[in-house]
């Protein structure tokens, strides 16, 4: 019997973000779970080479790739939707689970194992899978950081609050690697490609 799994988590190219802001340059879960990857393995890589961490930034990598993957099915609620009150919270989080479910029962059955903890997760997590658990949260957040600074810097005022906000977020972390991050990495995205060219 086909699997129709892949074409599935195809469709997250099809699922929009921030569906409440005007947007500049629109985005979609399939991007974003790419650039989640990509934040989450530079986190894991800054822990890793600057702050004496061992952690696997491969394994990280791949959670970040189905971090989001429920969205298929339930689309991009956003944040202060699902978080408007905690009983409307619970309802998501319950949702998302029978999401999970749906997904993983269509994973052929001799991979379920190996797909389960990245569409389930929870479970009894050890503390490396809790470390990259971590990561991956902050990646994600760092991903909604930059969405901001890439559209204020063109012009789209629309997003000054989601920035201080997501900010505050970021700090409340008290993660080296994410601060490192900021330091380093992220004031390049205030940069047009003429200026990133001159560096």
């Amino acid at each position: 019997m086909d699997s129709p799994f892949i074409a599935y988590m195809y469709r997250l190219r099809y699922i929009e973000r921030w569906s409440l802001m005007r947007n500049t340059t629109r985005e979609n879960v399939a991007e974003h779970s790419y650039h989640v990857a990509l934040l989450a393995h530079m986190l894991c890589e800054i822990g890793n080479h600057l702050f004496g961490r061992s952690l696997n930034a491969d394994r990280a990598v791949t959670m970040a790739l189905f971090h989001d993957a429920t969205e298929v099915f339930t689309g991009d609620i956003p944040t202060p939707v699902k978080h408007h009150n905690p009983k409307m919270l619970a309802n998501f989080r319950e949702i998302e689970a029978l999401a999970a479910e749906r997904l993983l029962g269509m994973v052929p059955e001799p991979l379920q194992a190996a797909y389960e903890p990245l569409i389930i997760g929870g479970g009894a997590q050890d503390a490396e899978q809790q470390e990259l658990l971590k990561m991956v949260k902050a990646a994600d957040l760092l991903d909604a950081y930059m969405k901001c600074l890439s559209e204020l810097s063109s012009g789209n005022r629309e997003f000054a609050v989601a920035k201080g906000q997501t900010e505050t977020k970021l700090a409340d972390l008290r993660m080296p690697e994410v601060d490192w991050f900021l330091a380093y990495l992220a004031p390049s995205f205030n940069k047009t490609l003429d200026e990133l060219s001159e560096g």
